[in-house]
């Protein structure tokens, strides 16, 4: 495994940098004998002066020590390197291209998708990343059909996980391929993690209204939030914003980069997906008070923007919500409001 950062390991990157030593490096000689022999290189030589918190991580290999692996995994890579376009550390590009040549298998967790990119290892094919970067890797690397609804992408050779969480689930996936799936599921009930999770980090993406600099946009798509239970449609939204439906469409459209229709359908789905978090309403009303309609037309919306199902997600998201509301009150709030 590589750990691309010289100038000490940034503390929030720590979780992903742990999981494929949780994973690998534990030997478990009575699920598996011989187990994975991991080995640990790094970029450069940290000084835990400059690092996060005081904390450095010294590797007993260099990047000579990808000689000969099978696999190499990227955990992530410094932030700048994602954020501002910066370099990656020296070296790190030629030593991923020549593990690959030599026949290893390449995986990434999170950011270190960037680093396999930068190498030109995923051009032509289909990976992911963390949800807040996928913007940035499709920008950066147009060869790389970028999928920013999956926890992971297995491309047979060359495998790229979403953030945090996500990356244990590839890296369970890998000893599911590896060694079988009976180790894999036990290896998982020891980590009390579940072996295979259900959907993909589409359920994470936050569909809030996006950032706008255009003025005339903020107050009416802060009214339509108010009013997703109401039909609502394109000229109600133009007439609000003083526009001609066709400037409407082609302002929202720039500054949001979607549609005035696909931006309601986000809206409601995040509106229902606060509600399934924050409340025990029953779909149906959830359904209602979203705009979506029916509990079969939010389950088929639900399914198609989220990946999972109204239940699931409910399941594992109540009380992560800001508030817990009571039922009456939700089911009194339409009532309530006012033009």
């Amino acid at each position: 495994m590589v750990v691309a950062d010289e100038i000490g390991f940034p503390s929030w990157d720590l979780y992903e940098l742990s999981i494929p030593i949780t994973v690998f490096g534990k030997p478990q000689p009575d699920l598996c004998d011989p187990w994975y022999d991991l080995r640990l290189c790094s970029t450069g030589r940290p000084d835990p002066a400059d690092a996060d918190f005081g904390l450095a991580l010294r590797t007993p290999y260099g990047l000579e020590g990808l000689a000969g692996v099978g696999t190499v995994v990227v955990a992530s890579v410094p932030d700048a390197c994602v954020d501002e376009g910066a370099p990656l550390p020296a070296g790190l590009a030629e030593a991923l291209r020549a593990a690959h040549a030599r026949g290893a298998r390449m995986v990434s967790l999170c950011t270190g998708a960037f680093a396999l990119a930068e190498a030109g290892l995923l051009d032509g094919r289909r990976a992911t990343a963390h949800w807040m970067h996928t913007a940035q890797l499709a920008a950066r690397y147009p060869k790389v059909e970028v999928d920013d609804s999956v926890l992971y992408v297995d491309d047979g050779s060359v495998l790229t996980s979403a953030g945090m969480t996500a990356g244990l689930d590839l890296c369970l996936h890998l000893v599911r391929r590896d060694l079988g799936a009976h180790v894999a599921n036990q290896l998982a009930r020891r980590m009390v993690v579940p072996a295979h999770r259900t959907g993909g980090q589409a359920q994470f993406i936050d569909l809030a209204v996006p950032e706008t600099d255009d003025a005339g946009l903020g107050p009416v798509l802060e009214w339509a939030r108010g009013r997703l239970d109401r039909p609502l449609t394109v000229d109600d939204l133009a007439r609000r914003a003083a526009m001609s439906p066709r400037t409407f469409y082609r302002r929202l459209q720039a500054a949001t980069g979607t549609t005035p229709l696909q931006w309601l359908l986000n809206q409601r789905v995040a509106r229902a997906q606060s509600l399934l978090e924050s409340t025990d309403l029953p779909v149906e009303k959830v359904g209602e008070l979203s705009g979506l309609g029916t509990a079969n037309n939010l389950r088929h919306h639900f399914l198609k923007q989220v990946g999972v199902a109204p239940g699931d997600y409910r399941r594992s998201f109540f009380g992560s919500g800001p508030v817990r509301e009571s039922s009456a009150a939700r089911m009194s709030e339409g009532s309530a409001r006012t033009e």
